[in-house]
Protein backbone atom coordinates (compact mmCIF):
# COMPACT_ATOMS: atom_id res chain seq x y z
CA UNK A 1 0.00 0.00 0.00
CA UNK A 2 0.92 3.51 -0.59
CA UNK A 3 0.68 5.26 2.59
CA UNK A 4 -1.32 8.50 2.47
CA UNK A 5 0.95 12.29 3.72
CA UNK A 6 -1.84 14.16 5.78
CA UNK A 7 -5.59 15.25 5.58
CA UNK A 8 -6.53 12.52 2.70
CA UNK A 9 -10.10 12.95 2.28
CA UNK A 10 -10.43 10.16 -0.03
CA UNK A 11 -8.55 6.61 -1.18
CA UNK A 12 -8.09 5.68 -4.61
CA UNK A 13 -7.99 1.69 -4.90
CA UNK A 14 -6.16 0.36 -7.30
CA UNK A 15 -5.73 -3.33 -8.11
CA UNK A 16 -2.93 -4.21 -10.66
CA UNK A 17 -3.38 -8.11 -12.16
CA UNK A 18 -1.66 -10.13 -13.85
CA UNK A 19 -4.31 -13.24 -14.76
CA UNK A 20 -3.11 -16.60 -15.40
CA UNK A 21 -5.09 -19.04 -17.37
CA UNK A 22 -7.04 -22.54 -17.14
CA UNK A 23 -5.25 -25.42 -17.70
CA UNK A 24 -7.26 -28.30 -19.90
CA UNK A 25 -9.65 -29.39 -17.00
CA UNK A 26 -10.37 -25.76 -16.63
CA UNK A 27 -9.30 -24.85 -13.41
CA UNK A 28 -6.90 -21.65 -13.10
CA UNK A 29 -3.29 -22.34 -13.53
CA UNK A 30 -1.75 -21.29 -10.28
CA UNK A 31 1.11 -22.28 -7.81
CA UNK A 32 3.06 -21.43 -4.74
CA UNK A 33 5.79 -20.61 -6.13
CA UNK A 34 5.62 -19.46 -9.90
CA UNK A 35 8.23 -20.30 -12.53
CA UNK A 36 8.20 -16.76 -14.14
CA UNK A 37 8.49 -13.21 -12.64
CA UNK A 38 5.78 -10.69 -14.29
CA UNK A 39 7.55 -7.40 -15.96
CA UNK A 40 4.52 -5.79 -17.22
CA UNK A 41 3.20 -6.01 -13.50
CA UNK A 42 6.44 -4.27 -12.28
CA UNK A 43 6.79 -1.43 -14.27
CA UNK A 44 3.31 -0.55 -14.19
CA UNK A 45 3.32 -1.23 -10.49
CA UNK A 46 6.44 1.31 -10.46
CA UNK A 47 4.73 3.98 -12.67
CA UNK A 48 1.56 3.78 -10.12
CA UNK A 49 3.67 4.08 -7.25
CA UNK A 50 4.87 7.60 -9.07
CA UNK A 51 1.61 8.53 -9.70
CA UNK A 52 0.82 7.97 -6.53
CA UNK A 53 4.30 9.92 -4.93
CA UNK A 54 2.77 12.57 -7.01
CA UNK A 55 -0.63 13.10 -6.24
CA UNK A 56 -1.98 13.07 -9.36
CA UNK A 57 -5.51 13.16 -8.33
CA UNK A 58 -5.14 15.73 -5.83
CA UNK A 59 -3.62 16.86 -3.01
CA UNK A 60 -6.42 15.59 -0.77
CA UNK A 61 -6.41 11.45 -2.46
CA UNK A 62 -3.91 9.09 -2.09
CA UNK A 63 -3.76 5.88 -3.85
CA UNK A 64 -3.76 2.68 -2.57
CA UNK A 65 -2.04 0.03 -5.06
CA UNK A 66 -2.49 -3.71 -4.81
CA UNK A 67 -0.37 -5.74 -7.54
CA UNK A 68 -1.49 -9.38 -7.96
CA UNK A 69 -0.14 -12.13 -9.73
CA UNK A 70 -2.34 -14.74 -10.25
CA UNK A 71 0.07 -17.43 -11.15
CA UNK A 72 0.81 -17.63 -7.31
CA UNK A 73 -2.05 -15.39 -5.99
CA UNK A 74 -5.46 -15.86 -5.77
CA UNK A 75 -7.78 -13.31 -7.43
CA UNK A 76 -10.69 -13.13 -4.49
CA UNK A 77 -13.25 -10.89 -6.68
CA UNK A 78 -16.05 -10.80 -3.92
CA UNK A 79 -13.23 -9.32 -1.45
CA UNK A 80 -12.09 -6.61 -4.44
CA UNK A 81 -15.75 -5.70 -4.81
CA UNK A 82 -16.59 -5.02 -0.59
CA UNK A 83 -13.05 -3.37 -0.85
CA UNK A 84 -14.02 -0.97 -3.43
CA UNK A 85 -17.77 -0.41 -2.18
CA UNK A 86 -16.31 1.00 0.97
CA UNK A 87 -14.79 3.39 -1.12
CA UNK A 88 -17.78 4.58 -3.64
CA UNK A 89 -16.03 2.67 -5.75
CA UNK A 90 -13.30 5.19 -6.15
CA UNK A 91 -10.89 2.92 -8.22
CA UNK A 92 -10.01 0.80 -11.15
CA UNK A 93 -8.81 -2.56 -11.46
CA UNK A 94 -6.42 -2.99 -14.48
CA UNK A 95 -5.61 -6.26 -15.49
CA UNK A 96 -1.94 -6.36 -16.81
CA UNK A 97 0.08 -7.39 -19.55
CA UNK A 98 -2.65 -10.42 -20.89
CA UNK A 99 -1.43 -12.35 -23.29
CA UNK A 100 -3.76 -13.94 -25.90
CA UNK A 101 -4.41 -17.14 -23.36
CA UNK A 102 -4.91 -14.73 -20.18
CA UNK A 103 -7.94 -12.96 -21.89
CA UNK A 104 -10.22 -15.56 -21.53
CA UNK A 105 -9.43 -15.45 -17.86
CA UNK A 106 -9.37 -11.66 -17.64
CA UNK A 107 -12.45 -11.72 -18.99
CA UNK A 108 -14.01 -14.09 -16.60
CA UNK A 109 -12.79 -11.86 -13.75
CA UNK A 110 -13.82 -8.51 -15.19
CA UNK A 111 -17.54 -9.77 -16.06
CA UNK A 112 -18.69 -9.92 -12.19
CA UNK A 113 -16.21 -6.74 -11.45
CA UNK A 114 -18.15 -4.77 -14.31
CA UNK A 115 -21.61 -6.17 -12.77
CA UNK A 116 -20.54 -4.67 -9.40
CA UNK A 117 -20.25 -1.27 -11.15
CA UNK A 118 -16.27 -1.21 -10.40
CA UNK A 119 -13.99 0.27 -13.58
CA UNK A 120 -12.02 -2.35 -15.12
CA UNK A 121 -9.35 -1.79 -18.13
CA UNK A 122 -7.08 -4.56 -20.27
CA UNK A 123 -4.31 -4.06 -21.27
CA UNK A 124 -1.45 -6.36 -22.48
CA UNK A 125 0.02 -7.75 -25.19
CA UNK A 126 -3.26 -9.37 -26.82
CA UNK A 127 -5.15 -5.79 -26.78
CA UNK A 128 -1.81 -4.50 -28.74
CA UNK A 129 -1.40 -6.85 -30.85
CA UNK A 130 -4.83 -7.19 -32.28
CA UNK A 131 -5.50 -3.14 -32.69
CA UNK A 132 -1.72 -2.86 -34.25
CA UNK A 133 -2.63 -6.09 -37.07
CA UNK A 134 -5.65 -6.36 -37.36
CA UNK A 135 -8.21 -3.93 -39.05
CA UNK A 136 -11.44 -5.48 -37.37
CA UNK A 137 -12.42 -5.52 -33.61
CA UNK A 138 -11.75 -9.21 -32.48
CA UNK A 139 -14.65 -10.69 -31.04
CA UNK A 140 -13.05 -11.21 -27.22
CA UNK A 141 -11.93 -7.35 -27.53
CA UNK A 142 -15.94 -6.59 -28.91
CA UNK A 143 -16.98 -8.92 -25.49
CA UNK A 144 -14.89 -6.66 -23.21
CA UNK A 145 -16.08 -3.17 -24.75
CA UNK A 146 -19.79 -4.59 -24.35
CA UNK A 147 -19.09 -5.32 -20.78
CA UNK A 148 -17.90 -1.57 -20.69
CA UNK A 149 -14.02 -2.44 -20.02
CA UNK A 150 -11.16 0.15 -21.43
CA UNK A 151 -8.89 -1.43 -23.56
CA UNK A 152 -5.28 -0.10 -23.50
CA UNK A 153 -3.01 -0.55 -26.06
CA UNK A 154 0.76 0.31 -26.41
CA UNK A 155 2.97 1.62 -23.07
CA UNK A 156 2.31 3.43 -20.11
CA UNK A 157 5.30 5.44 -18.97
CA UNK A 158 5.02 9.25 -20.37
CA UNK A 159 2.26 10.09 -18.09
CA UNK A 160 -0.68 7.82 -19.87
CA UNK A 161 -1.21 6.17 -16.69
CA UNK A 162 -1.34 9.38 -15.06
CA UNK A 163 -4.20 9.94 -17.72
CA UNK A 164 -5.68 6.53 -17.38
CA UNK A 165 -6.15 7.11 -13.48
CA UNK A 166 -7.46 10.57 -13.69
CA UNK A 167 -10.04 9.64 -16.37
CA UNK A 168 -11.27 6.57 -13.63
CA UNK A 169 -10.63 8.88 -10.80
CA UNK A 170 -13.47 11.01 -12.85
CA UNK A 171 -15.64 8.25 -13.91
CA UNK A 172 -15.14 8.91 -17.24
CA UNK A 173 -12.86 6.71 -18.96
CA UNK A 174 -12.59 6.17 -22.60
CA UNK A 175 -13.85 2.37 -24.29
CA UNK A 176 -9.50 2.49 -26.18
CA UNK A 177 -6.52 4.36 -25.02
CA UNK A 178 -4.23 3.76 -28.08
CA UNK A 179 -0.79 4.50 -27.76
CA UNK A 180 0.68 2.28 -30.07
CA UNK A 181 1.73 5.07 -32.62
CA UNK A 182 3.85 6.84 -29.66
CA UNK A 183 6.83 4.87 -28.27
CA UNK A 184 8.21 6.29 -25.20
CA UNK A 185 11.46 6.60 -24.60
CA UNK A 186 12.85 4.82 -21.23
CA UNK A 187 15.14 7.01 -19.92
CA UNK A 188 14.53 8.26 -16.58
CA UNK A 189 11.45 6.89 -16.12
CA UNK A 190 10.05 4.93 -13.18
CA UNK A 191 12.17 1.35 -13.10
CA UNK A 192 10.22 -1.50 -12.53
CA UNK A 193 9.67 -3.34 -9.16
CA UNK A 194 7.27 -4.98 -6.99
CA UNK A 195 7.32 -5.67 -3.29
CA UNK A 196 8.89 -8.67 -1.84
CA UNK A 197 5.62 -9.98 -0.65
CA UNK A 198 4.97 -10.63 -4.64
CA UNK A 199 8.58 -11.35 -5.82
CA UNK A 200 8.59 -14.35 -3.13
CA UNK A 201 5.48 -15.47 -5.39
CA UNK A 202 8.48 -16.46 -8.10
CA UNK A 203 10.91 -19.65 -7.93
CA UNK A 204 13.94 -18.20 -6.15
CA UNK A 205 12.55 -15.38 -5.87
CA UNK A 206 12.98 -13.62 -9.15
CA UNK A 207 12.27 -9.94 -9.92
CA UNK A 208 12.72 -8.72 -13.23
CA UNK A 209 13.49 -5.63 -15.78
CA UNK A 210 13.26 -4.69 -18.79
CA UNK A 211 16.55 -2.76 -20.15
CA UNK A 212 15.38 -2.24 -23.30
CA UNK A 213 12.17 -2.88 -25.68
CA UNK A 214 11.67 -3.58 -29.71
CA UNK A 215 13.93 -5.47 -31.65
CA UNK A 216 15.19 -5.53 -35.29
CA UNK A 217 14.61 -8.58 -36.58
CA UNK A 218 11.83 -9.61 -38.33
CA UNK A 219 10.81 -13.05 -36.80
CA UNK A 220 7.15 -13.98 -38.14
CA UNK A 221 6.18 -15.39 -35.03
CA UNK A 222 6.94 -12.80 -32.89
CA UNK A 223 4.63 -9.98 -31.46
CA UNK A 224 7.25 -7.93 -29.65
CA UNK A 225 8.23 -6.14 -33.25
CA UNK A 226 4.18 -5.06 -34.26
CA UNK A 227 3.61 -4.23 -30.18
CA UNK A 228 7.11 -2.73 -29.28
CA UNK A 229 8.25 -1.56 -32.53
CA UNK A 230 11.64 -2.48 -34.42
CA UNK A 231 13.37 0.38 -32.71
CA UNK A 232 15.33 -0.20 -29.73
CA UNK A 233 14.67 1.83 -27.01
CA UNK A 234 16.80 1.74 -23.78
CA UNK A 235 17.27 2.57 -20.19
CA UNK A 236 20.34 4.20 -18.98
CA UNK A 237 23.21 2.08 -16.63
CA UNK A 238 21.74 4.71 -14.30
CA UNK A 239 18.59 3.26 -14.34
CA UNK A 240 19.56 -0.36 -13.69
CA UNK A 241 21.60 0.75 -10.96
CA UNK A 242 18.68 2.29 -9.07
CA UNK A 243 16.26 -0.92 -9.60
CA UNK A 244 18.78 -2.94 -8.28
CA UNK A 245 19.64 -0.54 -5.06
CA UNK A 246 16.21 -0.62 -4.79
CA UNK A 247 15.68 -4.32 -5.05
CA UNK A 248 18.98 -5.01 -3.08
CA UNK A 249 17.28 -3.14 -0.16
CA UNK A 250 14.93 -5.73 0.46
CA UNK A 251 16.78 -8.43 0.12
CA UNK A 252 16.00 -8.96 -3.94
CA UNK A 253 19.01 -10.16 -5.91
CA UNK A 254 17.74 -12.09 -8.87
CA UNK A 255 16.81 -11.00 -12.02
CA UNK A 256 15.68 -11.67 -15.24
CA UNK A 257 16.10 -9.39 -17.47
CA UNK A 258 13.46 -9.24 -19.87
CA UNK A 259 14.63 -7.86 -22.99
CA UNK A 260 13.78 -10.38 -26.06
CA UNK A 261 17.54 -9.61 -27.14
CA UNK A 262 19.82 -8.26 -24.88
CA UNK A 263 23.52 -8.49 -27.14
CA UNK A 264 21.43 -5.64 -29.15
CA UNK A 265 20.52 -3.14 -26.39
CA UNK A 266 23.26 -0.65 -27.05
CA UNK A 267 23.87 0.10 -23.58
CA UNK A 268 24.31 -3.87 -22.70
CA UNK A 269 28.36 -3.25 -21.89
CA UNK A 270 28.05 -0.21 -20.22
CA UNK A 271 25.17 -1.91 -17.83
CA UNK A 272 27.41 -5.13 -17.34
CA UNK A 273 30.44 -2.64 -16.33
CA UNK A 274 28.09 -1.21 -13.92
CA UNK A 275 26.66 -4.03 -12.38
CA UNK A 276 30.58 -5.42 -12.46
CA UNK A 277 31.19 -2.38 -10.33
CA UNK A 278 28.10 -3.28 -8.05
CA UNK A 279 29.42 -7.29 -7.54
CA UNK A 280 33.09 -6.08 -6.99
CA UNK A 281 33.31 -2.61 -4.84
CA UNK A 282 30.09 -3.16 -3.01
CA UNK A 283 29.63 -6.99 -2.97
CA UNK A 284 26.35 -6.72 -4.25
CA UNK A 285 26.45 -10.20 -5.42
CA UNK A 286 23.42 -10.47 -8.15
CA UNK A 287 22.12 -12.98 -10.28
CA UNK A 288 21.43 -12.62 -13.89
CA UNK A 289 19.08 -14.47 -16.40
CA UNK A 290 19.50 -12.86 -20.11
CA UNK A 291 18.02 -13.71 -23.50
CA UNK A 292 20.25 -13.04 -26.32
CA UNK A 293 20.74 -14.06 -30.50
CA UNK A 294 22.57 -16.79 -31.50
CA UNK A 295 25.51 -14.57 -32.70
CA UNK A 296 25.86 -12.51 -29.27
CA UNK A 297 29.59 -14.42 -29.18
CA UNK A 298 30.46 -12.51 -31.73
CA UNK A 299 30.41 -9.51 -29.81
CA UNK A 300 33.83 -8.80 -28.26
CA UNK A 301 33.70 -9.33 -24.69
CA UNK A 302 30.08 -9.68 -24.69
CA UNK A 303 30.23 -13.64 -22.45
CA UNK A 304 32.72 -12.64 -20.80
CA UNK A 305 31.47 -9.40 -18.89
CA UNK A 306 27.59 -11.16 -19.01
CA UNK A 307 29.66 -13.70 -16.61
CA UNK A 308 31.51 -11.21 -14.73
CA UNK A 309 28.24 -9.41 -14.12
CA UNK A 310 26.64 -12.54 -12.80
CA UNK A 311 24.87 -14.08 -15.43
CA UNK A 312 24.19 -18.01 -14.62
CA UNK A 313 21.50 -18.61 -16.80
CA UNK A 314 20.81 -17.48 -20.95
CA UNK A 315 18.25 -18.31 -22.93
CA UNK A 316 18.73 -18.31 -27.08
CA UNK A 317 16.55 -19.05 -29.61
CA UNK A 318 17.33 -21.67 -31.74
CA UNK A 319 14.09 -22.44 -32.96
CA UNK A 320 15.39 -24.98 -35.63
CA UNK A 321 18.86 -26.65 -36.94
CA UNK A 322 16.83 -26.88 -40.31
CA UNK A 323 17.41 -23.54 -42.47
CA UNK A 324 14.49 -23.93 -44.30
CA UNK A 325 12.38 -23.66 -41.09
CA UNK A 326 14.51 -20.62 -40.46
CA UNK A 327 14.03 -18.89 -43.31
CA UNK A 328 10.14 -19.65 -43.42
CA UNK A 329 10.02 -18.16 -40.14
CA UNK A 330 12.20 -14.67 -41.28
CA UNK A 331 14.48 -15.39 -38.62
CA UNK A 332 17.52 -14.91 -40.88
CA UNK A 333 19.67 -14.17 -38.21
CA UNK A 334 20.00 -17.88 -36.88
CA UNK A 335 23.18 -19.32 -39.00
CA UNK A 336 23.58 -23.18 -37.86
CA UNK A 337 27.26 -22.88 -38.65
CA UNK A 338 27.77 -20.40 -35.42
CA UNK A 339 25.38 -22.79 -33.22
CA UNK A 340 28.29 -24.80 -31.70
CA UNK A 341 30.75 -22.00 -31.05
CA UNK A 342 28.19 -19.97 -29.70
CA UNK A 343 27.49 -22.91 -26.97
CA UNK A 344 30.72 -23.92 -26.18
CA UNK A 345 31.19 -20.37 -25.49
CA UNK A 346 28.44 -20.19 -23.08
CA UNK A 347 29.68 -23.68 -21.85
CA UNK A 348 33.15 -22.65 -21.20
CA UNK A 349 31.91 -19.59 -18.93
CA UNK A 350 29.84 -22.05 -16.75
CA UNK A 351 26.38 -20.44 -18.10
CA UNK A 352 23.44 -22.95 -17.95
CA UNK A 353 22.16 -22.68 -21.50
CA UNK A 354 18.75 -22.69 -22.26
CA UNK A 355 17.73 -23.06 -26.10
CA UNK A 356 14.15 -23.15 -27.76
CA UNK A 357 12.84 -25.37 -30.47
CA UNK A 358 9.69 -24.72 -32.15
CA UNK A 359 7.53 -27.87 -33.81
CA UNK A 360 5.31 -26.86 -36.48
CA UNK A 361 7.52 -25.40 -39.17
CA UNK A 362 5.70 -26.22 -42.75
CA UNK A 363 8.91 -28.51 -42.87
CA UNK A 364 8.41 -30.39 -39.80
CA UNK A 365 6.87 -34.04 -39.65
CA UNK A 366 7.16 -36.43 -36.92
CA UNK A 367 10.31 -38.01 -38.12
CA UNK A 368 12.03 -34.83 -39.36
CA UNK A 369 11.84 -33.32 -35.55
CA UNK A 370 12.71 -36.66 -33.71
CA UNK A 371 15.77 -36.40 -35.86
CA UNK A 372 16.78 -32.80 -35.14
CA UNK A 373 16.71 -33.86 -31.51
CA UNK A 374 19.00 -36.76 -32.26
CA UNK A 375 21.35 -34.71 -34.17
CA UNK A 376 20.95 -32.01 -31.48
CA UNK A 377 22.04 -34.17 -28.28
CA UNK A 378 24.61 -35.25 -30.48
CA UNK A 379 26.38 -32.94 -31.41
CA UNK A 380 25.36 -29.23 -29.64
CA UNK A 381 26.69 -28.53 -26.35
CA UNK A 382 23.48 -27.18 -25.14
CA UNK A 383 21.79 -28.15 -21.35
CA UNK A 384 18.05 -27.13 -21.34
CA UNK A 385 16.12 -27.67 -24.45
CA UNK A 386 12.26 -26.20 -24.28
CA UNK A 387 9.98 -27.08 -27.10
CA UNK A 388 6.94 -24.90 -28.20
CA UNK A 389 4.14 -25.13 -30.71
CA UNK A 390 4.47 -22.57 -33.72
CA UNK A 391 1.27 -20.53 -32.94
CA UNK A 392 -0.28 -17.83 -34.64
CA UNK A 393 -0.29 -15.64 -31.89
CA UNK A 394 -2.66 -12.21 -32.25
CA UNK A 395 -0.35 -9.26 -33.36
CA UNK A 396 2.46 -11.56 -34.91
CA UNK A 397 2.75 -11.78 -38.90
CA UNK A 398 1.68 -15.47 -38.58
CA UNK A 399 -1.76 -14.54 -37.21
CA UNK A 400 -2.45 -11.85 -39.38
CA UNK A 401 -1.49 -13.96 -42.90
CA UNK A 402 -3.80 -16.75 -41.47
CA UNK A 403 -6.50 -14.24 -40.51
CA UNK A 404 -6.36 -12.62 -44.11
CA UNK A 405 -6.93 -16.03 -46.00
CA UNK A 406 -9.55 -17.13 -43.66
CA UNK A 407 -7.63 -20.12 -42.35
CA UNK A 408 -8.99 -22.30 -39.98
CA UNK A 409 -7.71 -21.17 -36.11
CA UNK A 410 -9.03 -22.09 -33.54
CA UNK A 411 -10.94 -19.49 -31.38
CA UNK A 412 -10.42 -20.76 -27.67
CA UNK A 413 -7.55 -17.69 -26.93
CA UNK A 414 -6.94 -20.02 -23.78
CA UNK A 415 -5.07 -22.54 -25.82
CA UNK A 416 -2.82 -20.09 -27.45
CA UNK A 417 -0.03 -20.63 -25.00
CA UNK A 418 2.50 -22.22 -27.17
CA UNK A 419 2.11 -25.65 -26.25
CA UNK A 420 -1.49 -26.51 -27.65
CA UNK A 421 -2.60 -26.75 -31.57
CA UNK A 422 -4.81 -24.22 -32.82
CA UNK A 423 -4.41 -24.19 -36.86
CA UNK A 424 -3.85 -26.89 -38.95
CA UNK A 425 -0.39 -27.64 -40.61
CA UNK A 426 0.80 -29.15 -44.09
CA UNK A 427 2.06 -32.64 -43.12
CA UNK A 428 0.81 -33.41 -39.85
CA UNK A 429 -2.83 -34.13 -38.35
CA UNK A 430 -3.27 -32.46 -35.28
CA UNK A 431 -2.79 -35.71 -33.34
CA UNK A 432 0.41 -36.31 -34.53
CA UNK A 433 1.45 -32.71 -34.07
CA UNK A 434 0.24 -33.38 -30.41
CA UNK A 435 2.36 -36.96 -30.36
CA UNK A 436 5.33 -34.78 -31.87
CA UNK A 437 5.76 -32.25 -29.16
CA UNK A 438 5.01 -35.13 -26.56
CA UNK A 439 7.89 -37.34 -27.97
CA UNK A 440 10.27 -34.23 -28.24
CA UNK A 441 10.05 -33.74 -24.45
CA UNK A 442 10.50 -37.46 -23.85
CA UNK A 443 13.21 -37.98 -26.25
CA UNK A 444 15.16 -35.35 -25.09
CA UNK A 445 14.99 -35.89 -21.43
CA UNK A 446 15.70 -39.48 -21.89
CA UNK A 447 17.57 -41.36 -18.64
CA UNK A 448 20.77 -41.51 -21.43
CA UNK A 449 20.72 -38.07 -22.46
CA UNK A 450 20.14 -36.68 -18.74
CA UNK A 451 22.77 -38.38 -17.84
CA UNK A 452 25.14 -37.30 -20.75
CA UNK A 453 23.83 -33.35 -19.91
CA UNK A 454 25.45 -34.33 -16.55
CA UNK A 455 28.65 -35.69 -17.52
CA UNK A 456 29.10 -32.78 -19.62
CA UNK A 457 28.32 -30.58 -16.76
CA UNK A 458 31.31 -31.87 -14.61
CA UNK A 459 33.39 -32.25 -17.35
CA UNK A 460 33.40 -28.55 -18.07
CA UNK A 461 32.96 -27.35 -14.14
CA UNK A 462 29.67 -26.47 -14.66
CA UNK A 463 27.78 -25.50 -10.84
CA UNK A 464 25.91 -28.82 -10.36
CA UNK A 465 23.54 -27.70 -8.19
CA UNK A 466 21.93 -24.97 -10.40
CA UNK A 467 22.65 -27.12 -13.63
CA UNK A 468 20.82 -30.40 -11.53
CA UNK A 469 17.68 -28.27 -10.33
CA UNK A 470 16.97 -26.88 -13.82
CA UNK A 471 17.17 -30.23 -15.50
CA UNK A 472 15.29 -31.74 -12.88
CA UNK A 473 11.87 -28.68 -13.58
CA UNK A 474 12.70 -29.23 -17.15
CA UNK A 475 12.52 -33.16 -17.23
CA UNK A 476 9.80 -33.32 -14.58
CA UNK A 477 7.17 -30.60 -15.69
CA UNK A 478 5.57 -32.35 -18.92
CA UNK A 479 5.30 -35.27 -17.98
CA UNK A 480 3.98 -35.07 -14.00
CA UNK A 481 2.29 -32.08 -14.60
CA UNK A 482 1.23 -32.23 -18.16
CA UNK A 483 2.58 -28.73 -19.15
CA UNK A 484 5.22 -26.71 -19.76
CA UNK A 485 7.64 -25.77 -17.62
CA UNK A 486 7.45 -22.16 -18.28
CA UNK A 487 3.59 -22.45 -17.22
CA UNK A 488 4.43 -24.61 -14.28
CA UNK A 489 5.86 -24.13 -10.97
CA UNK A 490 6.39 -25.18 -7.32
CA UNK A 491 3.19 -27.14 -5.33
CA UNK A 492 -0.13 -26.80 -7.24
CA UNK A 493 -2.67 -24.37 -5.68
CA UNK A 494 -5.88 -25.05 -7.08
CA UNK A 495 -9.81 -23.89 -5.72
CA UNK A 496 -12.47 -26.25 -6.33
CA UNK A 497 -14.87 -22.54 -7.20
CA UNK A 498 -12.03 -21.05 -9.47
CA UNK A 499 -13.00 -22.96 -12.62
CA UNK A 500 -13.65 -21.72 -15.96
CA UNK A 501 -17.36 -20.37 -16.51
CA UNK A 502 -19.45 -22.89 -18.21
CA UNK A 503 -18.06 -26.14 -16.47
CA UNK A 504 -19.16 -27.76 -13.89
CA UNK A 505 -18.09 -26.41 -9.62
CA UNK A 506 -17.32 -30.47 -8.35
CA UNK A 507 -18.84 -31.62 -5.35
CA UNK A 508 -16.64 -31.57 -2.14
CA UNK A 509 -16.58 -34.94 -1.63
CA UNK A 510 -14.76 -36.33 -5.20
CA UNK A 511 -12.82 -32.91 -5.48
CA UNK A 512 -10.65 -33.06 -2.44
CA UNK A 513 -10.12 -36.56 -2.19
CA UNK A 514 -8.46 -36.13 -6.04
CA UNK A 515 -6.82 -33.14 -5.33
CA UNK A 516 -5.20 -34.69 -2.33
CA UNK A 517 -4.05 -37.65 -4.27
CA UNK A 518 -3.21 -36.24 -7.16
CA UNK A 519 -0.65 -33.47 -5.62
CA UNK A 520 1.05 -36.80 -3.14
CA UNK A 521 1.47 -38.75 -6.45
CA UNK A 522 2.77 -36.19 -8.38
CA UNK A 523 4.95 -34.94 -5.76
CA UNK A 524 6.41 -38.54 -5.08
CA UNK A 525 7.23 -38.59 -9.14
CA UNK A 526 9.09 -35.46 -8.84
CA UNK A 527 11.09 -36.66 -5.90
CA UNK A 528 11.74 -40.20 -7.87
CA UNK A 529 12.99 -37.61 -10.39
CA UNK A 530 15.23 -36.06 -8.14
CA UNK A 531 16.33 -38.90 -6.74
CA UNK A 532 17.57 -40.79 -10.21
CA UNK A 533 19.24 -37.35 -11.25
CA UNK A 534 20.97 -37.16 -7.76
CA UNK A 535 22.43 -40.64 -8.59
CA UNK A 536 23.55 -39.51 -12.05
CA UNK A 537 25.43 -36.62 -10.96
CA UNK A 538 27.27 -39.11 -8.20
CA UNK A 539 28.34 -41.72 -10.82
CA UNK A 540 29.17 -39.16 -13.20
CA UNK A 541 31.31 -37.40 -10.24
CA UNK A 542 32.84 -41.38 -9.77
CA UNK A 543 33.76 -41.36 -13.79
CA UNK A 544 35.41 -37.82 -13.84
CA UNK A 545 37.84 -39.10 -10.87
CA UNK A 546 39.14 -41.98 -13.42
CA UNK A 547 38.94 -39.88 -16.62
CA UNK A 548 37.98 -36.54 -18.31
CA UNK A 549 34.58 -36.84 -20.35
CA UNK A 550 34.42 -35.85 -23.65
CA UNK A 551 32.05 -36.46 -26.47
CA UNK A 552 31.35 -34.65 -30.14
CA UNK A 553 29.36 -31.53 -28.82
CA UNK A 554 32.50 -30.88 -26.72
CA UNK A 555 34.83 -31.31 -29.41
CA UNK A 556 36.26 -27.75 -30.45
CA UNK A 557 35.35 -26.34 -33.23
CA UNK A 558 36.97 -27.23 -36.37
CA UNK A 559 37.50 -25.79 -39.34
CA UNK A 560 36.82 -28.96 -41.41
CA UNK A 561 33.60 -29.91 -39.14
CA UNK A 562 30.82 -28.85 -41.52
CA UNK A 563 32.53 -31.64 -43.66
CA UNK A 564 31.60 -34.66 -41.02
CA UNK A 565 29.03 -33.02 -38.55
CA UNK A 566 25.47 -34.00 -39.43
CA UNK A 567 24.29 -30.68 -38.34
CA UNK A 568 25.81 -29.60 -41.67
CA UNK A 569 24.74 -32.28 -43.93
CA UNK A 570 21.53 -33.04 -42.66
CA UNK A 571 19.30 -31.61 -46.12
CA UNK A 572 20.03 -29.23 -48.69
CA UNK A 573 18.72 -26.62 -46.91
CA UNK A 574 22.11 -26.87 -44.42
CA UNK A 575 24.74 -28.11 -47.04
CA UNK A 576 23.41 -24.93 -49.12
CA UNK A 577 23.87 -22.42 -46.15
CA UNK A 578 27.43 -24.27 -45.29
CA UNK A 579 28.23 -23.52 -49.29
CA UNK A 580 26.76 -19.51 -48.87
CA UNK A 581 29.00 -19.33 -45.56
CA UNK A 582 31.96 -20.77 -46.93
CA UNK A 583 31.66 -18.10 -49.75
CA UNK A 584 30.73 -15.26 -47.87
CA UNK A 585 34.53 -16.01 -46.17
CA UNK A 586 36.00 -16.72 -49.22
CA UNK A 587 35.37 -13.41 -50.55
CA UNK A 588 35.94 -11.76 -47.20
CA UNK A 589 39.29 -13.02 -47.08
CA UNK A 590 39.86 -12.09 -50.80
CA UNK A 591 39.05 -8.63 -50.01
CA UNK A 592 41.16 -8.50 -46.47
CA UNK A 593 44.01 -9.39 -48.76
CA UNK A 594 43.87 -7.41 -51.93
CA UNK A 595 43.36 -4.36 -49.02
CA UNK A 596 47.24 -5.51 -47.56
CA UNK A 597 45.21 -6.99 -44.60
CA UNK A 598 47.00 -10.13 -45.24
CA UNK A 599 46.37 -12.92 -42.42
Amino acid sequence: MVQAASKIARRFQLFLIKSSHYDDDGYVIQWFQSAMPANSLACVHALAVDAASRKILGPDVAIDITPIDETNSRVKVLKIVAQMRRHQGFGLVAMIGIQSNQMPRALDVAKPLREAGIQVAIGGFHVSGCLALLPDMQPDLQVALDLGCSLFAGEAEEGRLDQLLRDAAAHRLQPIYNYLKDLPSLESVPVPFLPPNVVRGTINRHASFDAGRGCPFQCSFCTIINVQGRKSRYRSPDDVEALIRQNWEKGLFRFFITDDNFARNREWEAIFDRIIQLREREQIELQLIIQVDTSCHRIPGFIDKARKAGVTRVFIGLESINPDNLLSAKKRQNKITEYRRMLLAWKSAGVVSYCGYIIGFPSDSYESVLNDIRIIQSELPLDILEFFCLTPLPGSEDHKALWQKGAAMDPDMNKYDLEHIVADHPRMTPQQWRETYRKAWEIYYSPDHLMTLVRRGIATGMDMSRLKSELLFFSASVPVEGMHPLQSGVFRRKYRRDRRPGLPIEPVWTYYPRFVWETLTKHARVIGYGLKLEWMVIQARREHRSRQYIDLALTPVSEDETEGLELFTQNEAAREQVTHIRKIAALTGAAGANSGGGY
